[in-house]
């Protein structure tokens, strides 16, 4: 019953998005329909909600959502593209899993467009290729990543966020003799937790990276992506994880950190704005930020935004419509109606009604010093998020150990890497 409650503001986003997106076109004699293909949980964002129904309501023109489920996402795109069925708009984080949609072939760039000179340099980085073309309209939040944790209960206990490592671990330690969970580690479908571990690792050494991508070394040369694995399967071992972290999962996050039921996760800051239950016994006041401690790098880490892209199907009938919607999105008035109230960074430069997470500027300074841009995710050749539930799935349930873990790793980006040459 409890995780129905925590389920129902989803459903309820989601209904709404099907009442006002229908393609019914008795209703709609004089528009278009466009079709916007997302993953579930990106769709039933309130901005996302918010920025559809009042493109329908300015335009009269119909939207179609084609929601899919998180992990069926990249499938579902490939084969769409191969039986020519692509959406008009398609979302997407500029990761490694877009290489293999042929980007060039498919979709728009969209250098020329008029809103380009509103977006913030960050923003518009993120999106661009390696040519300098623009993919996408980043219609997202430019959040900060990092070790979320419960200050409330924190305080209660006469402990202190970590600065180290060491002190990271001695906390886990502290936090489980007193009967608590330290971390909410949904590992049933959520892969972003080893990003954040690996992103110093490469944001650093930009020549690593490099030498990764280009095959002359792998994960098991490089001692740091064994201490994660190693770190992650001690954790577990030792019940910094809880007893269920492999079947919690996007859904779970929130009315276990709701409730008290895990004191840190690994997450972003707009999560506690656009995510986290109400009416649980802890609200986003009585969370804050410290970085996050994989044993990849002592002082800890912090990422920077990973931004959702609006992109458009280049061989659409509908092209220009769809560029048109994504001008909608671009308007001034429009992206702050949309982001009025929610914890972002500004991906674009007129944007006025977003607020800056209170947890992040109270340890900004930190921030500025250890974050790191997105790396993983979006630089490393042949890496999958969906691969990495699976990796995980196996250090955890201890059919691996932490040297076979690497090994997977670098199975598994191999044979990404090889199907992105195709």
């Amino acid at each position: 019953m409890r995780k129905l409650r925590a389920l129902m503001p989803l459903i309820l986003a989601a209904a709404l998005i099907l009442t006002s997106c229908g393609t019914d076109k008795a209703s709609n004699p004089d528009g278009v329909t466009l079709t916007i293909m997302g993953k579930r949980t990106d769709l039933q964002k309130d901005y996302m909600v918010k920025i559809f129904e009042r493109y329908e309501a300015a335009t009269g023109n119909k939207l179609d959502i084609i929601s899919v489920d998180d992990d069926q996402y990249e499938a579902a795109a490939a084969k769409r593209l191969e039986n020519g069925e692509m959406t008009d708009i398609f979302l997407h984080f500029h990761n490694a899993d877009l290489s293999r949609l042929d980007v060039a072939g498919n979709f728009c760039r969209l250098n020329n467009e008029s809103w380009v000179s509103d977006l913030t340099d960050g923003a518009r980085a993120y999106c661009t290729d390696a040519d300098g073309n623009l993919l996408g309209l980043p219609f997202w939040e430019n959040s900060v990543s990092g070790c979320y944790y419960n200050k409330t209960l924190l305080d209660s206990l006469g402990l202190k966020p970590a600065a180290t490592q060491e002190e990271f671990d001695m906390l886990c330690e502290a936090l489980t003799a007193t009967g608590y969970t330290p971390i909410c580690w949904p590992a049933k479908d959520c892969a972003w937790m080893p990003q954040f571990a690996l992103d110093p690792i490469f944001a650093d050494n930009p020549d690593l990276l490099e030498k990764l991508n280009n095959g002359e070394i792998t994960y098991a040369d490089i001692p740091e992506v064994k201490n994660m694995a190693q770190w992650i399967s001690d954790a577990a071992a030792n019940g910094w994880l809880g007893t269920d972290s492999l079947e919690t999962g996007w859904d779970d996050i929130s009315p276990v950190m709701s409730s008290g039921g895990a004191v840190m996760t690994f997450i972003w800051d707009t999560w506690f704005y656009t995510d986290l239950e109400d009416g649980g016994k802890y609200t986003k006041d009585d969370f804050a930020l410290m970085p996050v401690f994989m044993n990849t790098v002592d002082g800890g880490t912090f990422e920077g935004g990973n931004i959702n892209m609006m992109m458009v199907n280049k061989n659409s009938e509908k092209m220009q419509d769809a560029l048109d919607f994504l001008s909608f999105c671009a308007d001034a008035e429009n992206y702050n109606a949309a982001f009025d109230g929610i914890a972002t960074v500004s991906c674009f430069n007129g944007q006025t009604t977003n607020v800056q997470s209170s947890m992040v500027t109270d340890i900004l300074p930190s921030v500025e010093e250890k974050q790191r841009v997105s790396t993983a995710a979006s630089r490393i050749v042949g890496y999958s998020a969906n691969d990495m539930v699976k990796i995980i799935g196996e250090l955890l349930s201890k059919r691996t150990d932490a040297d076979g873990c690497v090994r997977m790793m670098d199975e598994y980006r191999a044979a990404e890497a090889e199907k992105e040459m195709e």
